[in-house]
């Protein structure tokens, strides 16, 4: 009876051990693989275009990912596709900014997380406008099946990207080495150099200066719209959708005061008016939500004064001399032309008086760029001064001689899509992560709110 009692009591602990044991095994069998991460996604990204969390394997499979690497391989375009769950691991805030850092390469990089997708660029890769439309669409068209997503999105984006794929980039050494042979020749082409650089800048300063004065005018007149705005984020009928309107509206505000005052050389004047569209397209979500209106359409500003905010409509208009086109218009200037009447247009001051700013010569070409979007302004601007500027060769369709090489401006310190750039890339062009705009999820984001900043944190405006 002893024996018995001593056995029971020295295998029980065990046994209970063993149980345990047993069902933390079945326990971390079951569980869900964990996410592994920014840096493994930037890796594979490098190496295939493609990279699928482990934990977003059950729904988008290693033979569809294969399938896809193979489709992007084969189109040679700087592509990007990542296949994320919506964890902690990666952060909405900055993940687009992240990721791109990391893979460094001029291109496009589109990103599935948990149950939502979105897309963005670098301008000289592809147009912003034209990577949201494109993974809008196919988001809006397959609902939640990531891979019929990815594909359409691939082989639309395939056809407007510019640039290589990275198995084809071209190695920066080879870039490098004849300029550094041609500099070689003698100091006679350096002294050329030396001169010809010292012009460049003197002339990008005094074009700085003459966009500051414009551009401070639109800061002014954005600062002066969110004065007169009547809306009180705390009052009860203000909602969490209105108040990400106007956090937006703010913190595009204050980027642009911010960008302005750090801006060194024309081009940088770029995202300043970008996120003044971007704010003012806020403002008028805002003002849809708040009437009970459909949302408006994502459309340029208008073309005559984009202080008019977003266009509501296309018009056929014809400048002094010109053949006619289809031009983007506020319902106020298509109201005029509709009538017979001259619509509103920006004048700024020029060496001979106030002309129109599509007269006022190449300076103006940045400040444009970041309301219109680069492809859009040959277009709009045939006939005119800075359209025949843009559309030289030599100017391309984002910025004069002086701003870049054909591709739009020079953000990337020289490379072009498909090349590596690193972190040294337009912020602006990543700046719209899944909560800001971002994210074809039905309209909340990944956070529910935006990223916007601490939430009801609306910030100050009328410093």
């Amino acid at each position: 009876m002893r024996t018995v009692l001593r056995r029971s009591r020295a295998t029980g602990p065990a046994a209970v051990l063993a149980a345990l044991l047993g069902l933390l095994m079945v326990l971390g069998l079951s569980a869900p693989a964990s996410a592994a991460g920014l840096n493994d996604a930037a890796d594979s990204m490098k190496k295939t275009q493609v990279y699928v969390d482990p934990a977003m394997s059950g729904r988008f499979s290693k033979d569809q990912a294969d399938k896809l690497a193979k489709k992007l391989k084969d189109a040679d375009k700087p592509i990007f596709v990542a296949v994320l769950p919506a964890s902690d691991a990666y952060p909405t805030q900055s993940l687009f900014k992240d990721l791109r850092t990391k893979v460094g390469i001029v291109g496009v990089y589109a990103i599935w997380r948990g149950d939502q997708f979105a897309a963005q660029s670098d301008a000289k890769a592809l147009g912003r406008a034209a990577a949201d439309n494109l993974a809008g669409a196919a988001f809006r068209s397959n609902g939640k099946d990531i891979d019929a997503t990815l594909n359409e999105f691939v082989d639309g984006a395939a056809k407007q990207t510019k640039g290589e794929g990275p198995q084809h980039s071209t190695s920066i050494a080879w870039v490098i080495v004849p300029v550094l042979l041609l500099v070689l020749l003698g100091a006679g082409v350096f002294l050329l150099f030396r001169r010809a650089k010292k012009r460049k800048e003197e002339k990008a300063r005094a074009e700085l200066a003459q966009l500051r004065t414009v551009v401070d005018e639109d800061i002014t007149a954005f600062g002066e719209e969110l004065d007169r705005l009547d809306f009180n984020p705390g009052a009860p009928d203000a909602d969490d959708a209105q108040r990400a309107d106007y956090t937006g509206a703010l913190d595009a505000y204050d980027r642009a005061k911010r960008t302005m005052d750090e801006a060194k050389k024309p081009e940088d004047v770029r995202p300043v008016t970008e996120a003044l569209e971007q704010g003012r397209f806020a403002l008028a979500t805002l003002a849809a939500r708040r009437e009970g209106r459909p949302l408006p359409e994502r459309r340029v500003p208008c073309f005559f004064d984009p202080r008019h905010g977003p266009s509501t409509t296309d018009v056929q208009w014809a400048p002094p001399g010109g053949a006619p086109r289809s031009v983007p218009a506020c319902a106020a200037d298509a109201a005029r032309i509709a009538d017979g009447q001259d619509p509103d247009v920006r004048t700024v001051q020029t060496d001979h008086g106030h002309q129109p700013y599509w007269n006022a010569g190449p300076a103006y070409s940045p400040w444009a760029g970041g309301y219109f979007g680069g492809g859009v302004l040959p277009g709009l601007l045939v006939g005119t001064m800075l359209g025949s500027m843009l559309s030289t060769p030599a100017y391309g369709y984002g910025g004069g001689p002086e701003y870049g090489n054909g591709g739009g401006y020079d953000y990337n310190d020289g490379a072009d899509a498909g090349e590596y750039s690193g972190s040294d890339f337009n912020p602006s062009d990543f700046d719209n992560d899944f909560g800001d705009g971002g994210g074809f999820d039905g309209g909340g984001g990944f956070d529910g709110g935006g990223d916007f900043g601490g939430g009801g944190d609306f910030g100050n405006f009328g410093d």
